[in-house]
């Protein structure tokens, strides 16, 4: 249903819109995506989802557990229509769950941060599989539960005095790295699968088309 519903809705874009939804899907990937963990500045959390959006990530997942996620218009520049958030607000403390359903859906948990254990941006292995990849709040960091829910540790290498980077342009440093490496990397099948891009093109029909509620009432009511 969800195809013949797909196919009703494009005939109210134009060609040329719907070639350019096609062409944006064949770039997007779930094979990396991106957790931010109470961040409390709006600013960079939008910013974050407008990095993702460039980078071809589709996911981005945002754990609240102090700091609500608010979209500011100003910084996100329409790309929250695109990428799809993904809260987790249910209780106080929501990392533990958000990770651990992360994990669950075949993803190792990565923490982006300075560790006895870590290794460098450059020498991450995306060979073993899915990641989340993690990033904390700007100023205490990442949680103790983050920590204790972590596979593996990555970081930045710097070589300046101070010791880190804002949390936006962390996201997009690494981001850009590893949406590279992948994109070239012949072994690894990064693609949405087809009920993904089904999935997010009805998503981005339903964004793109004014009263788009009349219309599928519309088309319900033809294939009763």
């Amino acid at each position: 249903m969800d195809a013949d519903l797909i196919q009703f809705l494009s005939g109210f874009i134009t060609p040329e819109r719907l070639t350019l939804f096609n062409k944006i899907l064949s770039q997007r990937t779930n094979y990396l995506t991106v957790v931010l963990e109470d961040l409390y500045q709006t600013q960079n959390t939008s910013a974050v989802v407008r990095t993702a959006d460039c980078f071809g990530i589709q996911n981005v997942h945002v754990i609240e557990n102090k700091h609500a996620f608010e979209v500011n218009p100003d910084v996100v520049r329409g790309a929250s229509n695109w990428v799809s958030v993904i809260q987790h607000n249910g209780t106080a403390m929501n990392t533990p769950e958000a990770l651990q359903k992360l994990r669950s859906e075949g993803y190792r948990i990565v923490v982006a941060t300075p560790h006895d254990h870590d290794v460098a941006l450059e020498n991450f292995d995306l060979e073993k599989g899915k990641a989340a990849i993690v990033f904390g709040c700007e100023r205490p960091g990442l949680t103790e539960w983050a920590m204790k829910e972590a596979d593996e540790y990555m970081k930045i290498p710097m070589v300046g005095f101070t010791e880190s980077l804002n949390v936006s342009v962390a996201v997009a440093v690494t981001l850009h790295h590893l949406t590279h490496q992948l994109r070239n990397h012949t072994d690894i099948d990064w693609h949405l699968t087809d009920i993904e891009k089904q999935e997010i093109l009805l998503n981005w029909l339903r964004t793109s088309i004014k009263r788009v509620d009349l219309l599928e009432a519309k088309f319900e009511e033809l294939n009763k």
